[in-house]
């Protein structure tokens, strides 16, 4: 299967300001992922998007490919990762090569175990999955089926049923994306204009050192993250 590794990297962030080249333990944002794309060894070609020149000049200056320049009009706040990575195929597509899949890896999730991504590819393949999704575990008081939604001025079960799950035993495993690895068949992007697909597989993270950096907040949390992997 030929495998599109895309790493998105767009300027103008708000929250912190030229987030994905701020040196994060003495090495950009932005050189966490792309040596953990590096180390895969299914990835058929590994490249940048961005709209942002000093940011695509960090990049080549780190070995990573970045064959365009990404349009303005796809950076914005609300641009999302369905058209950047239509974008992408497109651009390649014209350039005469195809893709069976893309692997999206975001610089703001920088932590990535060894394998990872050879390891989410391999169930991706073995699973005929339309996408796989890198998730953690929702800690049971977050679970879905213990969780409420407002309605006219009360409260119903967020899943629809009409009785509480008494017993935390009985609580179904739920999961949220923690944005470092998405995987999604070509076919699906094109012909569904999707992420997803109807066929989802997931790869467990849940024990693994974990932040989505958005928030100064955050940037600290990675900072001590770091100190425990390295033990600095």
């Amino acid at each position: 299967m030929k495998i599109l590794g895309l790493i998105p990297a767009r300027g103008g962030s708000k929250g912190i300001p030229g987030k994905n080249i701020k040196p994060l333990d003495g090495k950009p944002l932005l050189q966490y992922t792309i040596e953990a794309a590096k180390r895969a060894n299914l990835l058929s070609r590994i490249v940048l998007s961005s709209e942002d020149e000093e940011i695509i000049t960090a990049a080549k200056r780190l070995g990573l490919e970045a064959p365009f320049q990404r349009p303005k009009e796809l950076a914005g706040d609300s641009s999302g990762s369905l058209e950047v990575i239509e974008h992408a195929l497109q651009f390649f597509s014209d350039a005469g090569e195809k893709f069976d899949a893309v692997c999206l890896l975001q610089p703001t999730s920088p932590f990535r175990r060894e394998n990872l991504i050879d390891d989410a590819v391999n169930e991706f393949i073995r699973g005929g999955f339309d996408s796989l999704l890198s998730v953690r575990e929702v800690p049971e008081e977050f679970n879905p089926h213990w969780v409420f939604e407002e309605e006219n001025g009360g409260l119903k079960i967020a899943t629809g049923e009409k009785e509480i799950i008494p017993r935390r035993q009985e609580l179904p495993k739920a999961y949220h994306r923690d944005g470092a690895i998405y995987l999604t068949k070509t076919n699906v992007i094109k012909d569904q204009n999707s992420l997803y697909g109807k066929k989802i597989g997931f790869i467990d993270t849940t024990g693994d050192p974990y932040v989505n950096i958005d928030a100064p907040e955050d940037w600290e949390k990675a900072e001590r993250l770091l100190a425990m992997i390295t033990g600095q």
